[in-house]
């Protein structure tokens, strides 16, 4: 953070005559004591790695920032309700006692499933506060689809071997017991106040443990081989740090997210991070900026503030909402991450054209790179600098994997002949990237392309009772991301996912770049598009388009969508596409947190179950 280099630990509120702050220890939690009298300033406290998950709660509940709950599902009737962390904190004490007192012990997994809210992020605190490992359970993407969010729910939860699953009381009837669950709880029975729930004075601080699972963070995947990445203390604390550290944190931050909990970028990045530091964060529902993504912007601008975060669509959802908002203050806003998925440059600068009329400037904007893996903060930028694009020959990256820069002048031919690639910063503190050929493992040079490899103390021990995945994960101490990317003045450039390139022609086309190409065409529903390959002729690979289409007055019927679709991606590939499928809106298949599944639907289309539209 400029000269001084500090990432606090807690900013805690402090009289101007300040006496003393003095780090007791009893038994392995450390409380800090501070002299009485005077005004209320703040002290900051370096970066101290040695400090357990508990400890940092314990010191930031001091911190006398909070959570401000906003939005239709989470403020009160009379408007946002403004809560301390030490408030929180304590609730959370009493959650952690109740969970003790139904025979919980440390190292025991507790899973949860319900929507965003007070009581979710209390009962995580509180379990962290117990030693116990918090297991947030993904909610229904559309109600059609019960079944398999069933099935997918309780395989990680006899997966993740939960001794309790507590529940939310409007998902209660969704989720029926069978035999194998463990004992099912609402979730308000373990809240303070409720019948049988202690004192948080009853709570037994269990001992220091680097290697107790924090969190056990399932990914998205099919729901015979659930895969939970195993997130312990030592891991959490390290990644929390180093992201604090390159995003520069400090205590006049303020921090707003509607992300959902169950996703590592709300659970670490903006419920972890701001909740073990200190730092006001305002919390909605997802909910409530889907419904209206213009609320978003909203909070932004009541709040004035500085970090805020989501994946590529939602910066195109509130681009269009923007566009119909007057008098908003954006100006605040110096971290507007975008990340969980890869990050556009027309969508980014459509939001800094539309969000500089509100004061917002282009270096406010934050791409970023992260995975679960690695709790959730991988690479970041330099804050205040803004989108960085690398522009490279789209047919020397397909055909030899080399980053050749080209000049374009013609923005047309941006996408058929070249791409543009945003730079998304350096490995921060603690871990170190390289990018290698993903068959020998030798090290590639700048601009070459092969597979991000990823080591340091932010990196998992890999997946809960799943050896043979665990052992795939690593390569010589090494993470394998399953990324294709390259370096450029030691920042990384991502191209696409390795399982995902389709070989056409002797060339590795990415179906990211045609489904950007389909995306803007009439007729044709933006970000809702799925391109993978088939075995074609005497093996050679061909594409298949699925599309999200709307008719309208302006797109034509569903045969001239069909033949623009097919015409953008023989110009994106070379080749005309084995099969354009026209599909109703809202059935693409997609994960927990909202991406697209191409293997899904590939199993969809060979099976013949895709919705085609009539």
């Amino acid at each position: 953070m400029g000269e001084r280099h500090i990432c606090p630990i807690a900013w805690v509120a402090a009289s101007s005559d300040l006496q003393r702050v003095v780090a007791e220890t009893n038994g392995c939690m450390r409380r800090i004591r501070i002299g009485s009298g005077g005004t209320t300033s703040v002290v900051e406290m370096t970066d101290n790695p040695t400090l357990s998950t508990i400890e940092r709660l314990e010191l930031a509940a001091d911190s006398g920032t909070g959570v401000t709950f906003v939005g239709a599902s989470m403020a009160a009737e009379a408007g946002p309700v403004q809560v301390s962390w030490s408030e929180i904190h304590d609730d959370a004490r009493a959650v952690g006692a109740a969970l003790q007192a139904r025979g919980l012990v440390p190292g025991d997994h507790v899973a949860i499933l319900g929507p965003t809210s007070r009581e979710l992020i209390t009962i995580v605190r509180g379990c962290w506060m117990a030693g116990l490992a918090s297991m947030v359970l993904p909610l229904p993407m559309r109600m059609g689809s019960l079944d398999v969010f069933i099935d997918s729910t309780r395989g990680r939860i006899l997966h993740g071997d939960a001794k309790l699953l507590l529940i939310d009381e409007l998902l209660a009837d969704f989720y029926s017991p069978a035999e194998g669950d463990p004992p099912i709880l609402p979730m308000k029975a373990v809240m303070p106040g409720a019948t049988n729930v202690p004192t948080g004075d009853a709570l037994e601080i269990p001992a220091h443990d680097p290697e107790r699972l924090v969190i056990l963070q399932y990914t998205s995947g099919s729901t015979s081989e659930p895969k939970g990445v195993m997130i312990p203390d030592r891991v959490l604390s390290a990644n929390i740090d180093a992201c604090a550290e390159a995003a520069e944190l400090n205590s006049d931050d303020a921090m707003v997210s509607w992300l959902p909990l169950y996703h590592d970028m709300g659970l670490v990045g903006f419920l972890a991070l701001p909740m073990t530091k200190g730092v006001d964060l305002v919390q909605a529902a997802p909910q409530d900026f889907l419904a209206h993504p213009g609320n978003w912007m909203q909070w932004l601008s009541d709040y004035r503030a500085t970090a805020t975060a989501g994946p590529n669509f939602s910066w195109v959802l509130a681009t269009r909402a923007l566009k119909r908002m007057k008098d908003l203050d954006l100006s605040h806003l110096t971290v507007a991450l975008s990340g969980a998925e890869p990050v556009d440059p027309k969508a980014v600068d459509a939001f800094v054209a539309e969000a500089s009329r509100f004061g917002f400037t282009a270096g406010g904007m934050f791409p970023a790179f992260g995975m679960a893996e690695v709790a959730i903060g991988g690479t970041f930028p330099p804050r205040r600098r803004g989108l960085v694009t690398d522009t490279v020959d789209r047919i020397v990256l397909e055909t030899q994997r080399v980053a050749k820069p080209v000049e374009i002048h013609d923005e047309d031919e941006l996408g058929l002949t070249a791409r543009q690639l945003p730079l998304l910063g350096k490995p921060v503190p603690g871990l170190e990237m390289k990018v290698v050929d993903p068959e020998t493992f030798e090290e590639l040079p700048e601009r070459h392309v092969g597979e991000l490899l990823l080591r340091g103390t932010s990196v998992t021990p890999g997946y809960y009772k799943r050896p043979d995945a665990t052992a795939a994960l690593f390569h010589d101490g090494w993470l394998l991301t399953g990324d294709l990317a390259y370096v450029l003045d030691g920042e990384l450039v991502l191209c696409g996912r390795i399982k995902d390139v389709i070989i056409v022609g002797g060339r590795n086309v990415f179906p990211e770049d045609i489904e950007r190409a389909v995306g803007p065409l009439d007729g044709v529903r933006a970000g809702n598009v799925i391109a993978f390959g088939m075995e074609g002729y005497k093996g050679k690979e061909s594409v298949v388009v699925v599309a999200e289409v709307r008719v309208s007055d302006t797109s034509g019927g569903l045969e001239e969508i069909r033949e623009r679709i097919h015409h953008r991606t023989l110009e994106v590939c070379g080749l005309p596409p084995r099969d354009v499928m026209l599909v109703t809106p809202g059935t693409l298949p997609k994960t927990s947190s909202g991406k697209l599944q191409r293997a899904k639907c590939r199993d969809e289309y060979l099976n013949e179950e895709l919705a085609l539209i009539e």
